[in-house]
């Protein structure tokens, strides 16, 4: 079994509302055994790990700390995780951490870097030229409204990988793709992953994405622009060919909810539940 990744679900809330959250166009219900089922604690743990070993026992290296939520809310279960795969015969050593940055201040940096060793942050923004309009997207609350400027350049200096996750919505379709990629680089990207926004069904998420994702003619001059200003890397397993454009390691994700099939599995998904799942959206596709 070829895996890319691995995605741990961690549980708790999110202090966003954005726009086009996929996790509230379908509401499935999973049971948080590993943190609330205190009686049988011990086997929970045991099950959690079995998981873990089983993604590395695929060739998977990489674990992503992400959620239905922001991750950085659950920091007991962030050290329990780090504690878990320092067990493991084979831990995993690629840890990457997808936030919108909503928390993620030099004290939860240090924190990061030292005890949890993720070596990669991948900030999730809306906007990567205005902190007005990030936050509007992502529904952040003024009180928690990140400043993008100063926490990229916090993130640099505590030497992570910056990977920056835009969501293509609406706001790069009135910039011309050049500016794009020349604000990617001030921001010192070391990966840019252009994310093309989900929609099913009928929510009010679903309909504001059919309303204020990005074109299909800016996705297009986006592709373009990497397909002449790039160099291929090589073809991920999942079939996204990666380039390098201005120094940057850069992949533009049309399904980011994994639905095409291939050879290879995407990645695999950890839920509280300590059970293994191959789609974001579809508790039948239960794997272990």
């Amino acid at each position: 079994m070829n895996v890319q990744s691995l995605s741990i679900v961690v549980p708790g809330g999110c202090p966003n509302a954005c726009k086009f959250c996929v996790s509230r166009m379908k509401a499935e219900e999973y049971k948080d055994h590993i943190e609330r089922n205190l009686r049988f604690r011990d086997l929970y743990e045991r099950d959690y790990m079995d998981r873990l070993a089983f993604a590395r026992d695929n060739d998977c290296n990489t674990a992503i700390l992400t959620g239905d939520g922001e991750p950085l809310v659950n920091i007991d279960f962030l050290n329990d995780f780090a504690s878990w795969n320092a067990r493991l015969s084979s831990p995993f050593r690629w840890l990457e951490i997808q936030t919108s940055g909503v928390g993620l201040d030099e004290e939860k940096l240090r924190w990061l870097r030292n005890s949890i060793r993720v070596s990669t942050i991948s900030l999730s923004l809306s906007s990567i030229f205005d902190d007005d309009e990030n936050a509007r997207y992502n529904g952040t609350p003024e009180s928690k409204k990140i400043d993008i400027q100063r926490l990229t350049q916090e993130i640099k200096r505590y030497d992570f990988n910056l990977r920056i996750s835009v969501n293509m919505t609406d706001f790069l379709d009135e910039i011309p793709t050049p500016t794009i990629f020349e604000r990617l680089q001030k921001m010192g990207s070391n990966m840019v992953t252009f994310r093309q926004l989900f929609a099913e069904g009928e929510s009010e998420q679903a309909t504001w994405v059919r309303e204020h994702g990005a074109s299909e003619q800016t996705r297009k001059k986006i592709d373009d622009y990497i397909l002449s200003h790039g160099s291929p890397l090589g073809i991920l397993p999942t079939g996204l060919m990666r380039y390098s454009v201005h120094g940057m390691s850069i992949v533009h994700d049309g399904d980011c909810m994994a639905r095409q099939q291939r050879e290879a599995i995407r990645y695999l998904i950890l839920r509280p539940n300590c059970k293994l799942y191959t789609r974001w959206d579809d508790s039948g596709s239960i794997l272990f």
